[in-house]
């Protein structure tokens, strides 16, 4: 495998890991063996990037608390996000006694943006609604994911077709080289679901009002019951592979989308 690019100012990877991800060995371990190997090579230098509209973020914040209580946190706030999503991250500092890391986009960037193309550019193209997330999401998670190793999310490969070749851990080379566990690839909804229920996991209070999956308040809506879950986010556009940036590989300079 080729050596990963590494963003200045990040570690060079342990060895031992990079043979791990290399290999595949752990393809076919569980979430929780998953977190115990990323917890033991990367932490403090690790992160779970959560979006606390989802409830795969919450059961692996759960899952990296019982193996370290001090694993690291982090939610991008876009700007837009409902106020159900901002009373839960305040329901984990109190529940977990954590401190979530709140990570904002440049405010002239979207200043620039808002300017330009309109408050609700988002419903005028799919153009535009990119360039809208690249602006609030992808360009500040590129930028703060300097400061780690490794991150960890909660992708799941049933959630559309760009997802279903997700690994359980990756190199993300668009953003510098770091590591991406994906440690619960192979869940469906309703073993997040279980999980959250046997541990009593917070989560949003939109998800009982029929939104499984909640990004900003403008972009998300609630699905009916013969609807794929993520149905509702970006609804007004047609194709299946509906997705902000975050996890899409792109070439260097690119969008992101």
């Amino acid at each position: 495998m080729a050596q990963p690019i590494m963003a200045e100012g990040r570690e060079a990877l342990p060895v031992e890991a990079l043979r791990v991800i290399e290999s595949g060995e752990l393809e076919q371990a569980d979430a929780h063996e998953i977190l115990i190997w990323t917890i033991k090579n990367f932490h403090p230098r690790l992160a779970l990037s959560a979006s606390f509209g989802g409830p795969e973020g919450m059961a692996l914040l759960h899952m990296m608390h019982t193996i370290e209580k001090s694993a690291r946190v982090f939610v991008i706030d876009t700007g837009r996000l409902p106020q159900e999503t901002h009373d839960l991250i305040d329901r984990v500092r109190d529940r977990f006694d954590k401190a979530v890391e709140v990570v904002f986009p440049d405010t002239s960037h979207v200043q620039e943006l808002v300017r330009e193309r309109g408050m609700n550019l988002f419903y005028e193209s799919r153009e535009n609604r990119q360039l809208c997330c690249h602006t609030r999401k992808v360009v500040p998670l590129r930028k703060y994911l300097t400061n780690f190793d490794a991150y960890v999310t909660g992708l799941r490969r049933d959630q559309n077709a760009n997802r279903r070749a997700t690994r359980k851990i990756e190199v993300d080379r668009s953003n510098g080289g770091l590591i991406k566990v994906n440690p619960i690839a192979d869940w469906s909804h309703e073993q997040v679901m279980a999980y959250i229920r046997a541990n009593d996991v917070p989560i949003s209070r939109l998800h009982a009002k029929g939104y499984p999956s909640v990004g900003c308040a403008p972009c998300s809506r609630a699905v009916r019951p013969d609807e794929h879950e993520r149905a509702g986010r970006w609804w007004w556009e047609n194709d299946d592979i509906k997705e902000c940036g975050l996890h899409i590989t792109t070439e260097e300079d690119g969008s992101g989308i």
